[in-house]
């Protein structure tokens, strides 16, 4: 059995059995995929921090009939910064929650990826405002998943503000898609519209962003 290398970042992460640990990978090569890494768990294990959720880096897998296994990793970023960050870090765990959500095996997991990536480094940045990052990838990754209704922009009870800030985060190029400011009015015109949005479009909650809710609330 032949193994393959894929570019991706670990979503989510269990236990399994005693030592194993179970992974969800965002894979720029075959999407969403689930792997396992035998002894993961154990102190001395290659694996132990390559297998956690915000890891990103190549991935030597095995293909098996219906998951893959897991036996090395390069990792190039661990995003240790944010997970110091209280409250960055529950930012960052719905954002690999509503990744999980689009993301679909065998597809083409590239601009998803490199949303999520960008996303990341966007909360890591003292300058820029959690809350218009957050929109942001909302509105991008519901973009690329084809239900953002894109007439939002001609929407006559938004301001102006809100109008034009939609109309960015749909169509801004990536490297400059959390770049933008708006006021704490116009964001929270945003804020309204998008969970309303989001609220009729997807048929699930998200724990993570129940927690995040939670989190930025008592903040």
């Amino acid at each position: 059995m032949s193994g393959i290398d894929l570019q991706g970042m670990v979503l989510l992460a269990a236990p399994s059995g005693e030592y194993d640990r179970r992974i969800v990978l965002l894979t720029k090569e075959r999407g969403k995929i689930t792997a396992f890494a035998r002894s993961a768990r154990k102190p001395n294990s290659s694996l132990l921090a390559a297998t956690v959720p915000f890891s990103f880096g190549t991935f030597h897998l095995y293909e098996g009939r219906s998951a893959y296994t897991c036996v090395g990793a390069d990792i190039t970023n661990y995003f240790d910064e944010l997970k110091t960050d209280f409250e960055g870090a529950y930012y960052g765990f719905y954002f690999m929650e509503f990744a999980a959500y689009y993301a679909q095996e065998n597809m083409d997991g590239t601009q998803m990826l490199n949303l999520l990536y960008a996303a990341l480094l966007a909360l890591e940045n003292p300058a820029l405002d959690n809350r218009a990052v957050r929109y942001a990838y909302e509105v991008r990754l519901m973009v690329q998943g084809g239900e953002f209704p894109q007439d939002v922009v001609k929407d006559e009870s938004l301001s102006k503000g809100a109008r034009y800030a939609f109309w960015y985060m749909i169509s801004a190029p990536l490297q400059r898609l959390f770049a933008f400011k708006v006021s704490d009015e116009v964001l929270g015109e945003i804020e309204k519209k998008q969970d309303k949005i989001r609220g009729r479009l997807i048929d699930r909650t998200f724990r993570s962003l129940e927690i995040l809710d939670s989190v930025t609330n008592i903040h």
